[in-house]
């Protein structure tokens, strides 16, 4: 009966005219993350984040990027997941969300319905991202895994080398290869159009 009682003093208090609210904006409470108790430990406090929540973004709303210990062209080992002990050379990194796609390997079979009339629908295997905190460098030559480092040569580059080994990743015999198959692809794709 008090809770009644309180509900409708506060209606009351409320009473808004159809006159004076025309033609103004509604003004919501803000919404803050809900803090709830843990049932573990009594002292502590966890804010419980929802997964349709966004995640940090720029001014611009735009995701922010982050730094990847990998580049498009780096020879890797996949470390964890179902092909765990893999090897292959990254073809495509997405900043985003700190993927790589890695050439032959996580495929995935993706079902593609026909295009044309007539033209069955097929199952074709694609190459699915994988998280790049599963992927190390790894060294041919050696035959090991390695975490990356950055150094300045005496000519001041800065270059990317292999703590374990020492061999260094960033020479400048695997970027002409890259711009070269880069423009391979590029002239490929017009010669197709």
């Amino acid at each position: 009966m008090a809770a009644m009682a309180a509900l409708q003093s506060s209606m009351t208090s409320l009473s808004i005219s159809s006159n004076s609210f025309f033609g103004q904006r509604l003004s919501f409470p803000s919404v803050s993350p809900v803090l709830v108790k843990s049932p573990e430990n009594p002292g502590l406090i966890v804010a419980r984040i929802k997964r349709w929540e966004r995640k940090e973004c720029k001014p611009n709303s735009l995701p922010i990027l982050h730094k990847m210990h990998v580049k498009v062209g780096d020879t890797v080992k996949v470390i964890s997941g179902d092909d765990k002990g893999k090897v292959g050379e990254v073809t495509k990194i997405f900043r985003h969300n700190s993927t790589v796609v890695i050439n032959e390997i996580n495929l995935k079979t993706k079902h593609v319905k026909s295009k044309e009339e007539g033209e069955p629908g097929q199952i074709i295997k694609i190459e699915a991202p994988i998280h790049s905190s599963n992927v190390m460098l790894y060294s041919k030559e050696q035959d090991v895994v390695s975490r990356v480092g950055h150094k300045i040569l005496d000519n001041g580059k800065r270059v990317r080398y292999l703590i374990k080994t020492g061999e260094i990743i960033d020479t400048s015999e695997n970027w002409k290869k890259l711009k070269e198959d880069k423009n391979k692809k590029t002239e490929v794709a017009a010669a197709a159009s």
